[in-house]
């Protein structure tokens, strides 16, 4: 039982300071930021925005649905 102690804090630890991907949700938050300032600063952009968005999402929600090959 012990053992199993040891290896799931082994695991968070490597989980913790793995930062694989990190860049990738630090750029998708940046250009979520630019695109709520840029609706709120131009009203005729926020459909556009709206649109990718929603385009993203359901990309997204179909990769997640997919089976891995």
């Amino acid at each position: 039982m012990r053992m199993i102690g040891i290896q799931a804090l082994s695991f968070l630890i490597r989980a913790w300071r793995d930062r694989r991907g990190q860049d990738l949700i630090e750029y998708a938050l940046m250009a979520g930021f630019v695109a709520v300032a840029a609706g709120a600063i131009m009203p005729g952009v926020s459909s556009s925005i709206s649109t990718i968005f929603t385009q993203v999402a359901s990309v997204m929600t179909a990769a997640s649905n997919s089976t891995p090959n």
